[in-house]
Formats: structure tokens, sequence, C-alpha cells
């Protein structure tokens, strides 16, 4: 999966390689999941999975913003961000370390 975009149906054939399950076991075991991803963070939730990350809504407040081609100023309205913070574990994995060697630096 390295080099492309990862899809549903992508996440889906893999529980399904890996797990056992039918296609459509597979398919709807991904979507119940990520529903519930979804409804925590509209509720305003964090949502953590140990040794990947985190994902946490913030709120950002009305700010003055300008438009590049006009200069013309704006108001931003305050709203709701989406973030996501990755685990060291994570972040290791993806710099090609192992764990272990990151928790050594701590």
């Amino acid at each position: 999966m390295a080099g492309r975009t990862v899809t549903r149906a992508d996440l889906s054939e893999a529980v399904y390689q890996q797990v056992g399950l039918s296609r459509t076991e597979s398919a709807a075991l991904v979507e119940t999941v990520l529903s519930e991803i979804c409804t925590c963070l509209a509720q305003g939730e964090t949502v953590k999975l140990s040794s990947f990350g985190s994902f946490v809504v913030r709120s950002k407040g009305q700010r003055v913003g300008r438009n590049p081609k006009t200069g013309v100023e704006v108001t931003i309205e305050p709203r709701q961000v989406m973030v996501f913070k990755p685990s060291n574990v994570l972040k290791a994995r993806i710099n090609g370390l192992s764990a272990a060697h990151d928790a050594d630096d701590e």
C-alpha cells in the first residue's frame, strides 16, 4: 500500500486478507470503525488510538484575514478544526526506526 492513497476498499481488503472475515463483513467492520470515529469527533471528543495517534477537535477563534488578491480585510468566523497528532511509535515507524530505539531517546 506504499506510495499511493489508501481507500476504504483497501482497508476492507486488508481486513479480509489478514483477519479472515468475509468481504461484506470486512467492509462493514471498516465502516463501523470509521463511523464511530466520526461520531466521537463530531461530539467534540478526542479519539486516541494507541501506537497510532490522536484525533483532537480544537476551537479556532474569530480572526481577521486578508484577501490575498485585493488586500481587503475579511472576518473569519470561529470554527472547529480536527487535528491529528501521531504517536511516537508511528513517527519512529515512518522514519524507519524501531519503537525500542525511540524509547531509548526519551
